[in-house]
């Protein structure tokens, strides 16, 4: 599958995070759509229904594990796949965050862009040209 057909919703309250995402998953090909915070981000997803949700954690309007919380709870968003992008780099937040919620990867600020594209092309089986 190629990535050009894929669409990816990132869920952040700071517009230069989105910008920073769009740009490196761009130059692959992936469709980026910004939501800024959690409710806008909620509302995003269920009107995009995208192929992959990068969370962020740490929002001001709605806690990022609540937007999950909500997105897991609705059968027509559960499948899609999540990716928690956060400042939180302890290690125990990482298990956590993986193994009680079952996210589907995790990703430490600040991140750099192979290891997003890594992340994001193997949860969506993206293959390279």
């Amino acid at each position: 599958m190629a990535a050009e057909d894929k669409r990816v919703v990132c869920i952040e309250d700071e517009p230069e995070m989105i910008d920073l995402v769009r740009l490196i998953l761009g130059r692959k090909g992936f469709k980026v759509i910004g939501a800024n915070g959690g409710v806008e981000g909620l509302e995003t997803v269920r009107r995009e229904r995208p192929d992959l949700i990068l969370l962020d954690l740490m929002m001001p309007d709605m806690d990022g594990w609540e937007v999950y919380q909500q997105i897991k709870a609705d059968p027509t968003l559960r499948a899609i796949p999540v990716v928690v992008v956060t400042a939180k780099a302890q290690s125990i937040d990482k298990v956590l965050g993986l193994h009680i919620a079952k996210v589907d990867d995790y990703i430490t600020k600040p991140f750099g862009p192979q290891e997003l594209l890594e992340s994001v092309e193997k949860i969506l089986g993206v293959t390279e040209k």
